[in-house]
């Protein structure tokens, strides 16, 4: 009987492990299922869909920022025709507008009245007073306070940086002017304030004055452009030993913005020993002088070589039979 009951709690025990592992796994299966297979190759399959979309938008862009590349090229090419269209335009423009100058100058001479020079060339002004005297008296021709009798001109001219790029168009302006009040005379000769000549095959010789010929030089004068070393020194002194002549009347006109020398008052007396007075009160040539004032436009501390350039030349034409005008604007 003992043994028949040890074995049936025997059996009920194993039965009772049995159960209880079963049940154990059960359990651990159901707490780690996480998802089915067929979920995660559904994600598979739409990233991949997702790729290949992205990639032909990519496809797309590239496409496009290749049109849109080659369409710029082109809008770039088309600019810089333009630009130059442009460039080309302003240049036959400002050549009209020197040709309009130079036909209205001839029309009439009330229509050539150009800046403070030609308003010098017909009233006296309070400085020219000062320089000439109020009781001063020519024999010679006299417009304005500037004599004209001069039968021979000789153009000393400013050929720096600062003149070319910024006073040219004006000194070119004053230059027409100038010759308007001198129609006819029996020698021209153009330098530069280095004494450099603008034709070299006249050099040492004068040019005829015809009306070809002034066409001439303003079309020349445009695009002259020789090294200056801002001083219109050494060009005085080669116009006076080149070409004075007793039998001749000639009158030199400075057009210049600034002196760069060492002394004005050497350069005074250099020119004194040079042009020699023939007898009282006349000199061997004239000396006027035309200021721009380029310089003035800059600050204060570098307005000091036009400030000279103005005392030189007002003091050389005071000496030298001449008038100095000074210019308030170097544009046009």
């Amino acid at each position: 009987m003992r043994q028949r009951r040890e074995q049936e709690q025997f059996n009920m025990s194993f039965l009772d492990v049995v159960c209880c592992g079963f049940g154990a796994i059960v359990l651990l299966l159901m707490i780690t299922k996480t998802m089915a297979p067929i979920v995660i190759e559904e994600t598979t399959v739409n990233m991949e869909g997702q790729v290949a979309d992205l990639q032909q938008k990519l496809f797309a862009l590239r496409g496009e920022t290749t049109v849109l590349n080659r369409d710029l090229d082109a809008k770039h090419e088309q600019l810089s025709a333009e630009k130059k269209r442009i460039a080309i335009l302003r240049s036959k423009l400002r050549q009209l507008q020197a040709d309009y100058a130079r036909l209205a100058s001839a029309a009439s001479t009330e229509d050539t009245k150009r800046g403070e020079l030609y308003i010098a060339l017909q009233s006296l002004t309070e400085e020219m007073e000062r320089l000439l005297g109020r009781q001063h008296q020519r024999q010679n021709s006299v417009i304005g306070g500037i004599p004209v009798d001069s039968e021979y001109i000789i153009f000393i001219i400013d050929t720096s940086g600062s003149m070319f790029n910024y006073g040219w168009e004006r000194m070119m302006d004053e230059l027409v002017a100038t010759l308007e009040i001198y129609p006819r005379v029996k020698g021209i000769q153009i330098m530069n304030d280095m004494g450099d000549y603008m034709f070299t095959n006249y050099r040492g010789e004068w040019i005829p004055d015809t009306e070809g010929r002034r066409d001439v030089i303003i079309k020349r004068l445009r695009r002259w452009n020789p090294f200056s070393n801002s001083s219109p020194v050494e060009g005085i002194q080669k116009a006076v030993r080149s070409f004075y002549d007793p039998k001749k009347k000639i009158s030199l006109y400075v057009l210049g913005d600034e002196f760069t020398g060492r002394s004005i008052q050497t350069v005074v007396k250099t020119v004194d020993r040079l042009n020699k007075e023939r007898k009282p009160g006349e000199r061997m040539v004239r000396i006027h002088a035309v200021g721009f004032p380029v310089q003035f436009a800059r600050p204060a501390h570098l307005q000091t070589t036009g400030i000279r350039f103005a005392a030189l030349m007002r003091e050389l034409a005071y000496r030298n039979g001449g008038t100095f005008v000074g210019l308030n604007d170097y544009r046009p």
